[in-house]
C-alpha cells in the first residue's frame, strides 16, 4: 500500500490542534480562576455589609465605608479582567475550532486514500488470482487434450 502523501502535513495539523487545545484549556482555567476570586471578594463584601459591627465613632464609620468601596472597586476590576479572559477564551475556542476543521479535512483525505489504496491492492490481488486460475485452467485443458 502506498503511503499518504500528506502525512507530514497531517502531523503538523495535529500538532497545531494540540497547541490550540492547550491554549483553550489555559484560557478557560483563567476564566474559572477569576470567577473563583470574584466569588471570594463578593463573600468578603457580603460579610462586611452583613456584619453587625458597632460603630462608635466617625473614624470607624469612615474605615468601614472605605473598605466597602475598595471591595466594590476590586469587584469592578475583577469584572474587567474576567471580560478580557472570556474574550481570550472565545478567541482560543475559535482558533481551536479552525485547527480542528483543518485537521478533519486532512483526516478525511487520508481515510479516502487508505480506502482507495486498499481497493487497488485488492484489485491487484484479484488480477493475480485470475491469472493463476487462467494458467491452471489452460494447463488442465492442454493436459486433457494430450490424454
Amino acid at each position: 500500500m502506498r503511503s499518504f502523501s500528506l502525512a507530514g502535513l497531517l502531523r503538523v495539523r495535529h500538532a497545531q490542534q494540540q497547541k490550540a487545545m492547550a491554549e483553550l484549556s489555559d484560557a478557560n482555567r483563567r476564566v474559572r480562576d477569576v470567577a473563583t476570586r470574584r466569588a471570594q471578594v463578593e463573600r468578603t463584601l457580603e460579610g462586611a455589609v452583613a456584619g453587625n459591627a458597632v460603630v462608635t465613632d466617625a473614624g470607624t464609620l469612615i474605615a468601614i465605608a472605605a473598605a466597602r468601596a475598595s471591595t466594590r472597586g476590586m469587584l469592578a476590576e475583577l469584572d474587567a479582567v474576567a471580560d478580557a479572559h472570556r474574550t481570550a477564551a472565545d478567541e482560543a475556542q475559535t482558533a481551536y475550532n479552525a485547527s480542528r476543521a483543518r485537521a478533519i479535512a486532512l483526516e478525511k483525505l487520508e481515510a479516502r486514500h487508505v480506502a482507495e489504496a486498499l481497493a487497488e491492492d485488492l484489485h491487484q490481488e484479484q488480477i493475480a488470482l485470475d491469472e493463476i486460475a487462467s494458467v491452471a485452467h489452460h494447463r488442465d485443458d492442454l493436459q486433457g487434450e494430450q490424454s
